[in-house]
């Protein structure tokens, strides 16, 4: 099914030809049949002479509604641009027009409505004025049909042309995401929640779970109609009506986007490819506020012109945009930017989560290039290194490709070494849960781990390494992506691994003579006394955390360090007297190894921090 959408002047005819094409009135509200004014979006449908079914979006052609005219604009296959015989080419057929070429809508028909009010002459007139202001856009070839939609003079022929375009054109495609940009919510009685749309990217099934985005709500949908029949499932480019579960009309809203769960992400910034309209009366500055429109959305940003400080009617620029609020938009859809009063311009979105750019960088404009015409590895490897690392799930979904040309994408920048998959997997496709990064984003990550285990043997030098756990806190990285990361790291030699540190390749420990002969007399003094050693004149902390780490002393409290060999001797005689009476105090410890309570104390203690005893009212028994 294909939808086709009205554009034009207000008051050129476009309702009441819809009305003369389908019989169905597409002025639902009471205010617009008495103003005579199309004022929200309107929907028809009709079966042409092939026998082809087709949605009709009727739009708002005054200028006061040009927002509600772009809410339905977006995601029409063919475009009847509407003009009016009596009055010619308007202001608003302009906007309409220019608006048509920034969504790139390729295919449609100017229709020259109220024929039967002029003479041949003065239509011949309007046919030509129709035909100059076509010929720089995308309808430059369309053809043009004159009709009344009073006496019906010409609409067989609109309909035929309409047929005969719609041949050539191609079915939406289905990539299994699918989306629908939300242009209407109601309620009907006894079925609730209702919301309209014009299907893309995928179909939707009854019982399907879904999102509402950008606020991320979980729903369902519990039924779906085409032209007011009820659906099992929806295809791509039909007009859905979804009746959803568990959610009110005041939870959702025109430019909500219902989409299946779990890989549609809103953002507040896209990279954009922008274009002017070519008739503005001024120049766009770099950080210019203005309205965004994508499909049924409307919010307010910012433009920040990548590649000069304004931009003139008629030029193109890459640009980035920052966003109010959150919109749910993908990888190659197609926008229009607006002030109060005029339309502005429109284009593309190159990267629908964009980071911010350094201007005037001919870096980030040859990668947002690549990222627009580039071939698929190239645009999947392009997007992974704006997010890198990041899950195969997640990449896959981050280039806007179709899933299975993604999936190629990304076997063939794995294959060839431009990307490398975290764990290693012998699979043909990694998991969806395994982790990609590029491979000059793995150099990167290997010199800055690099960067940061020199600082550190620099800073602590009579440390043999640094704790793992420092490690992942300085990369910012998950438990699971620094275990996947550390692995390979370990694997290519980039760190040498201990049981809880790492180290850099060739890092030892060096302790100056000086340094030697304090550890050698702090051990000779531990070793003989060894159940009582001294507290005081202690050798500074990294001297201390050396011998701990060198498995030659045993800190058991803040200041209390016992030689190895009597730690291990006081905690098998405290283990085997338990075992023999059941308990042990802190006084038969302190009589045992002729010490002082002080040290009996510390030591039970620290064998209760190791899970060794128990303490049970003033006897420690086995845990």
């Amino acid at each position: 099914m294909h939808v086709i959408g009205t554009a034009g002047h207000v008051d050129h005819g476009k309702s009441t030809l819809v009305r003369a094409m389908t019989g169905i009135d597409p002025d639902r509200l009471q205010e617009e049949k008495e103003r005579g004014m199309t004022i929200d979006l309107g929907f028809a449908w009709l079966r042409l002479p092939s026998g082809r079914e087709i949605s009709i979006v009727d739009v708002p052609g005054h200028e006061r509604f040009i927002k509600n005219m772009l809410a339905g604009v977006g995601g029409i296959d063919l475009a009847l641009l509407v003009i009016a015989a009596d009055e010619g080419v308007m202001p608003q057929t302009r906007e309409h027009l220019a608006i048509l070429d920034l969504l790139r809508v390729k295919s449609g028909t100017a229709v020259i409505t109220k024929k039967d009010l002029v003479d041949e002459e003065w239509l011949e007139l309007v046919v030509s004025d129709v035909q100059d202001v076509l010929k720089d856009t995308h309808l430059r070839a369309s053809p043009i049909v004159s009709v009344s939609s009073t006496t019906g003079e010409g609409l067989a022929d609109l309909l035929a042309t309409i047929d005969r375009l719609l041949e050539a054109t191609p079915p939406k495609k289905d990539i299994g995401r699918p989306r629908l940009p939300v242009d209407r919510v109601f309620t009907i009685a006894g079925f609730g929640t209702v919301v309209t749309g014009t299907l893309i990217d995928g179909s939707l099934s009854v019982g399907q779970e879904i999102e509402v985005l950008p606020r991320r709500l979980k729903s369902r949908i519990r039924g779906l109609q085409t032209h007011k029949h009820k659906v099992e499932a929806a295809s791509p480019g039909n007009r859905v009506a979804v009746n959803i579960a568990n959610l009110s009309t005041t939870d959702l809203s025109r430019g909500d986007v219902i989409a299946s769960m779990g890989w549609l992400v809103p953002t507040t910034a896209v990279d954009v490819e922008l274009r002017l309209v070519p008739d503005l009366k001024h120049v766009l500055h770099h950080n210019a506020q203005v309205t965004f429109h994508t499909g049924a959305s409307e919010v307010t940003g910012v433009v920040r012109l990548l590649e000069r400080g304004e931009l003139g009617p008629g030029e193109t620029s890459w640009a980035q945009i920052k966003l109010s609020q959150p919109v749910s938009v993908v990888k190659g859809d197609f926008f229009i930017i607006r002030s109060p009063d005029d339309t502005l311009g429109g284009g593309e979105v190159v990267d629908s989560h964009a980071r911010r750019h350094r201007r005037y960088n001919d870096a980030t404009l040859d990668s947002l290039s690549l990222l627009q015409k580039g071939t698929p590895a190239d645009i999947l490897l392009t997007a992974l290194r704006r997010i890198e690392p990041a899950e195969v799930r997640t990449v896959l979904e981050g280039g806007g490709l179709p899933k299975a040309e993604a999936a190629s994408a990304l076997l063939e920048i794995v294959k060839d070494g431009r990307a490398l998959v975290l764990p290693a997997s012998p699979a043909e496709m990694p998991s969806p849960t395994a982790f990609v990064v590029s491979g000059s984003g793995w150099s990167e990550l290997k010199g800055k781990v690099a960067s940061h285990m020199e600082a550190y043997h620099r800073q602590f030098p009579l440390r043999s390494g640094m704790a793992k756990e420092e490690l992942k806190s300085r990369l910012k990285f998950s438990s699971r992506l620094f275990g996947d990361a550390l692995a390979r790291l370990i694997s290519e030699g980039a760190v040498v691994e201990g049981e809880t540190s790492v180290r850099a390749p060739g890092h030892a420990v060096r302790v100056s003579p000086a340094q030697q002969a304090i550890l050698d007399r702090f051990l000779d003094s531990v070793e003989a006394n060894p159940y009582s050693p001294p507290g005081d004149n202690l050798p500074e902390p990294e001297l201390l955390s050396l011998l701990v780490e060198q498995g030659k002393i045993v800190k058991v409290d803040e200041g209390v360090f016992f030689a190895a060999s009597a730690y291990r001797d006081m905690t098998d005689k405290i283990v085997a007297t338990i075992k023999t009476s059941g308990k042990v105090t802190v006084g038969e410890v302190r009589d045992t190894f002729h010490t002082s309570r002080k040290y009996a104390l510390a030591f039970l203690e620290h064998l209760d921090e190791k899970r060794i005893t128990r303490r049970v009212g003033d006897d420690r028994v086995l845990r």
